[in-house]
């Protein structure tokens, strides 16, 4: 049995087949994990998702942000980006099911020594800690009234993490940590707007301020101007393929890399 980790995919359809038929997979054995922000950019959302979708439980994907703007725009809470490329989705007979899919997926996913997440952890919260978090958010993605979480989950404040936070801010605060931050301190205090790899004043890479070593490995991607980066405690795969960039598969129980080209659909610096 093999597990491999793949980065943003971002609508990139072409480019995911290319890289499924080199990963040569057995279905009974093998497992895939998406690091999140399947959609979005690239060219072929619609079909990227009934892809994943089709795979049942040999994948698992975690919420990206772009994720989250898809569910946001189909819901009516968000207006249509410039860059947007996801009408084929919005306008596809099986909508509703493909957005009820992406909406009731995992925000996090722990498993065999690895511990998935689209952006970041902050350094206070254990893993354990963090999946707990995530399910809070998990929960109310799928309760009954899950519209009116979606109403208020945009927005960058607070920009601080405290266990005392509460209702709306709690959860968008878990959100965000999980799929748009990329830099933190170890007060707890979020950065969501820098996209570069240097951080802004007083702030540092959040992986960078995880220092426990017990737990498991973290695999995350929405980082692609850091690129490819593997250290003992992360695997960091978003290589920016809709950008131009290769994307990625890691094979988590050696870390052999596959790669495959991208034309890339969007030029750098349009955003993340």
């Amino acid at each position: 049995m093999a597990t491999y980790a793949i980065g943003d995919v971002q609508g990139c359809y072409d480019e995911l087949r290319s890289l499924l038929a080199q990963l040569a997979l057995d279905p009974a054995r093998d497992r895939l994990w998406f690091v999140g922000d399947l959609v979005n950019r690239g060219p072929k959302s619609l079909e990227v998702l009934r892809l994943v979708r089709a795979l049942g439980a040999s994948a698992v994907t975690v919420l990206g942000n772009h994720d989250l703007h898809l569910v946001a725009l189909a819901e009516g809470f968000t207006r249509k980006r410039s860059d947007d490329t996801l009408d084929a989705v919005l306008a596809a007979p099986d909508r509703a099911e493909l957005i009820e899919w992406l909406r009731t997926r995992p925000l996090m996913h722990v498993d065999g020594g690895y511990a998935m997440v689209h952006a970041g952890l902050l350094p206070g919260w254990s893993i354990e800690r963090a999946r707990m978090l995530a399910r809070e958010v998990e929960s109310a993605l799928a309760a009954p009234g899950y519209r009116e979480f979606v109403a208020q989950m945009y927005g960058s404040e607070p920009s601080r993490w405290s266990d005392a936070l509460a209702g709306w801010n709690r959860l968008r605060a878990i959100v965000n940590v999980m799929t748009r931050m990329r830099f933190c301190t170890l007060g707890g205090d979020i950065e969501v707007r820098t996209k570069e790899a240097k951080p802004p004043a007083g702030f540092e890479p959040w992986f960078e301020l995880r220092t426990a070593r017990e737990e498991p490995q973290v695999v995350s991607g929405h980082w692609s101007t850091l690129g490819l980066k593997m250290t003992e405690r992360v695997l960091l795969i978003d290589t920016g393929c809709v950008w131009g960039g290769p994307l990625t598969a890691v094979r988590l129980e050696d870390r052999e890399i596959v790669q495959v080209p991208c034309t890339g659909y969007q030029a750098p610096g349009e955003g993340a």
